[in-house]
């Protein structure tokens, strides 16, 4: 059976939720602020989870939860208490990893369907009928698999258990998520939302008799980042995880922001579409994907596991920072009748300006900044303080959730 995956789209604040909903996603992932593993995420308060649902609903579009750390004693009785509430905010799933997690939430709301987090290490296809014979409606793959194994997994479960996987974002060095290194350097818990990423740090030798003199491990001349992946892409193989039986193509990112949302939203939706109209039609447009996806933060890219055990391509080992293409200026919220459009301005810019209008259908729109204007209508040159809400006028048109932005020189 030929499936037609979903797209599912982290979101950290209610903003980006809408976000991703108008910019192309079938479901978007959130966290609490308790229980995530995105503790360092703005995350949701209880009110803007109900707020962030019920938008999502009025747009067709589907809300999972995540509660996927590793839980102590100490969290049990405050996790029953937050199903309690957050089953009245009719989310349509919970993502959970732990067994004793799992066991509370059947308890509390049974009606609510479970998905089984990455950090379960789900990597075989009796885990897949474990969870499927404890209730669970979807699986997410470890990302250690081969979508050869993800293929034969798909053949030995049921129809109805859904897989998950991801297919975009940044890779852990660590086996699903599973690592050690933040809580030893620094006390913070990777495990239960705290991690420092210190995979991503620069690393030099010390010499256990001669402390304090640092040697550095040189792959050239900036040194070496010896845990450091590139991020995850797959939007040129659609096609083989469509045959492998994946349900649902999941966006690492509820760290990242409003303008990686949307372009990656946007571009995989496109994608999709494109290839679910017409194969022909999907490799046709392979460049403006290519082109599109590199248009936000990213750390190169490579296809992970997918294709086999990656090698010493799949890391980087001159730099640890972001290429960064585009600078996000604001998000367009509303217009008036004299043709100008509000936004809260995110990085400066100034009148006479060009800047580039980022449509949900895909379409970029370049447009002359003609006039800036503040709350109380007194006209302003430049646009220098962040989240200042403002009035502008473009030279082309701008509607409601369509994006500013300028390409970086």
């Amino acid at each position: 059976m030929k499936r037609h995956p979903e797209l599912l789209i982290p979101a950290g604040s209610l903003e980006v939720l809408k976000i991703a909903v108008n910019f192309g996603a079938d479901a978007v992932y959130i966290g609490g602020e308790a229980f995530g593993l995105r503790a360092k995420a703005k995350n949701f308060s209880m009110d803007e989870m109900g707020e962030g649902i019920r938008f999502a609903h009025e747009h067709g579009v589907k809300v999972y939860v995540t509660a996927n750390i590793l839980a102590h004693n100490a969290d049990l009785d405050s996790a029953r208490a937050y199903f309690e509430e957050l089953k009245g905010k009719n989310p349509d799933a919970l993502i959970i990893s732990d067994p004793g997690m799992f066991t509370i939430a059947r308890e509390v709301c049974p009606e609510l369907d479970i998905h089984i987090s990455t950090q379960a290490n789900n990597v075989n296809y009796r885990t897949f009928l474990f969870w499927h014979h404890q209730g669970a409606a979807r699986v997410v793959t470890g990302r250690e698999l081969s979508l050869k194994e993800i293929k034969e997994i798909r053949e030995h479960i049921p129809d109805s258990l859904e897989i998950e996987t991801f297919v975009h974002g940044a890779m852990c060095i660590s086996y699903s998520g599973r690592c050690l290194l933040s809580n030893y350097f620094t006390g913070r818990d990777a495990n239960r939302g705290a991690c420092t990423h210190p995979c991503r740090w620069k690393y030099s030798v010390v010499e256990e008799t001669r402390p304090g003199e640092y040697m550095p491990v040189y792959e050239n001349e900036r040194g070496t980042y010896i845990f450091n992946s590139k991020d995850l892409c797959m939007i040129q193989h659609l096609p083989d995880l469509i045959d492998a039986g994946v349900d649902s193509l999941k966006v690492e990112g509820r760290m990242k922001t409003a303008l990686y949302v949307a372009t990656v939203a946007r571009t995989y939706r496109k994608a999709l579409d494109d290839y679910a109209e017409s194969p022909a039609l999907y490799e046709k447009n392979m460049p403006w994907y290519l082109d599109q996806i590199s248009n936000c933060t990213y750390r190169q890219f490579t296809t992970g596991f997918f294709y086999g055990k990656p090698d010493e391509q799949a890391q980087i080992y001159d730099t640890n920072t972001y290429v960064k293409e585009y600078t996000y200026l604001g998000i367009v919220w509303e217009t008036d009748r004299e043709g100008r459009c509000r936004i809260e301005q995110r990085n400066k810019f100034s009148v006479g300006e060009t800047v580039e209008i980022m449509k949900p259908d895909g379409r970029n729109v370049e447009a002359a900044v003609e006039g800036i204007w503040d709350g109380e209508g007194n006209t302003q040159e430049s646009a220098p303080h962040p989240k200042q809400s403002l009035w502008i006028r473009l030279s082309g048109c701008a509607e409601p959730m369509d994006f500013l932005r300028t390409q970086e020189e």
